[in-house]
């Protein structure tokens, strides 16, 4: 294959890229978006596959079955609830592969015609060095992120005295260190390039709350297409480098849109928090507080003489997979002639489990599932707001506690409905580890139960 042809297939593999981006932005149009990007991915390795400096078809061949494989297991054995997790670990291991193309164009720069060990062109040398530290930021980082969402790792704040100081130091000499391979091409500062980065992707990430999150997972993205773009650059590789710029772009752009949308500083969060007040509060005590707890029959005699039902769908409809038995009720409760509108905040409610998604799979009309600028003022005028597992969405503490780790985020105002029922498996915390004021409230039933057990049982009692 020359290489004028291979650029225009590079080119049209470019184009499916884009194509796909502007797909995913619309649920009407996300699968077309899917396929796009199949198509744009399959020319772009079929190119690639077909250019004369492949050496060795073997190994290529058993890369792409054990990876294959890998993912193939992955793919069919996920679930929804856990996307966010897998998007992070996949995010590690781009941001691995980055270091490992980097130390492979270190060690041996003829194969990729760059110079000669310890003698590389500077230009080369720099855009080596920097996808080094974007891509062991970007490992270490991700790692930390699906530890958080897994809860291997606690969801709050992990903040220590001098924190941003540290970062800062560590961010300045990583820098210096850059700079300084230039001017001597040495081992020990390359894998000093190395070590630093891997350290600074875990500082800032742990002091990010897990409700934060999915601002985290797209800012991670961001990072690892930054990485992808700089190791195109020095494998030659055009297609590479549009990708992940690409990527990288579109990531930063996201990330942005999501903080706007969490009330959050964009350059705090890629800078690991760095300004911001490290004094968080932990979980809090429930002390001797007490809660209203009840049956679906008692749910489903409430709501049937509402008026108004906003049902607010959260991690525990993910979980359970109840977007279908929630369905059946919303149309029962419609037949009575109740009103039922759908709440989803815009960010958290997309992750983990991606609550529009669901809806969608159940055939809820896009009509009657409203973002939360859309919807809050409407809850001041509900008789019930039905909330199926959504814990940090619905916090006050994020509106009256200045030492929560939510405080300033955006929630969805159910507390200012008449009645609020509450689905939860236990009195646990969500995501950023701290307790909901909202479970103590006088107009709250709690209703302990499994999301999906609970809406049948509901459905039931309508019927």
């Amino acid at each position: 294959m020359t290489d004028n042809i291979s650029a225009v297939l590079y080119l049209v593999s470019s184009i499916f890229f884009i194509l796909a981006l502007r797909g995913l932005s619309s649920p009407d149009s996300a699968r077309q978006g899917n396929v796009f990007g199949i198509l744009g991915m399959a020319i772009a390795v079929g190119t690639t596959l077909a250019l004369p400096s492949v050496l060795s078809y073997e190994v290529i061949l058993a890369g792409i079955v054990i990876g294959g494989g890998i993912g193939t297991v992955i793919a069919r054995k996920i679930e929804m609830t856990a996307l966010p997790q897998l998007v992070a670990g996949f995010h590690s291991l781009v941001g691995l592969a980055a270091c490992f193309v980097a130390a492979a164009a270190f060690f041996r720069p003829e194969a990729y015609g760059i110079g000669t060990f310890l003698n590389i062109n500077t230009g080369s040398l720099i855009e080596m060095s920097i996808g080094l530290a974007i891509g062991a930021i970007t490992f270490t980082g991700s790692i930390i992120a699906f530890g958080k969402l897994q809860g291997l790792i606690t969801g709050a704040p992990l903040t220590f005295p001098g924190q941003h100081a540290l970062n800062a130091i560590l961010s300045i000499t990583l820098v210096a260190f850059v700079a300084w391979i230039t001017v001597e091409q040495n081992e020990t500062i390359f894998w000093g390039i190395f070590i630093l980065s891997l350290i600074i992707g875990i500082l800032i990430i742990v002091p990010i709350g897990g409700a934060d999150m999915p601002v985290v997972i797209s800012m991670l993205n961001s990072y690892s297409g930054w990485a992808a773009c700089g190791i195109g650059f020095t494998l030659g590789n055009s297609l590479l480098i549009v990708t992940g710029a690409l990527v990288g772009s579109s990531g930063a752009i996201l990330s942005y849109i999501m903080c706007k949308g969490m009330n959050r500083s964009f350059f705090n969060v890629i800078l690991g928090g760095f300004g911001g007040d490290s004094e968080t509060s932990g979980p809090s005590t429930t002390g001797d507080k007490t809660i209203k707890s009840g049956s679906g029959e008692d749910a489903a005699f409430i709501m049937k003489n509402a008026s108004s039902v906003i049902i607010v769908p959260g991690y525990g409809m993910a979980v359970a997979q109840a977007q279908h038995a929630l369905r059946e009720m919303g149309e029962l409760l419609k037949a009575d002639g109740v009103d039922v509108r759908y709440a989803i905040h815009p960010v958290a409610g997309r992750m983990p489990g991606h609550m529009n998604v669901l809806l969608a799979e159940a055939n809820v009309p896009y009509e009657q599932v409203l973002e939360l600028d859309e919807i809050n003022r409407d809850f001041s005028q509900a008789d019930v707001a039905f909330v199926i597992g959504a814990n940090d969405v619905t916090n006050p503490a994020a509106k009256t506690d200045p030492s929560s780790p939510i405080y300033g985020m955006p929630i969805l105002d159910v507390e200012n409905a008449k009645t609020v029922l509450f689905i939860k498996r236990s009195m646990a915390s969500g995501y950023a580890g701290v307790d909901n004021e909202l479970f103590f409230r006088d107009n709250t039933m709690m209703l302990f139960s499994d999301a999906k057990s609970m809406c049948d049982e509901i459905v039931q009692a309508l019927n």
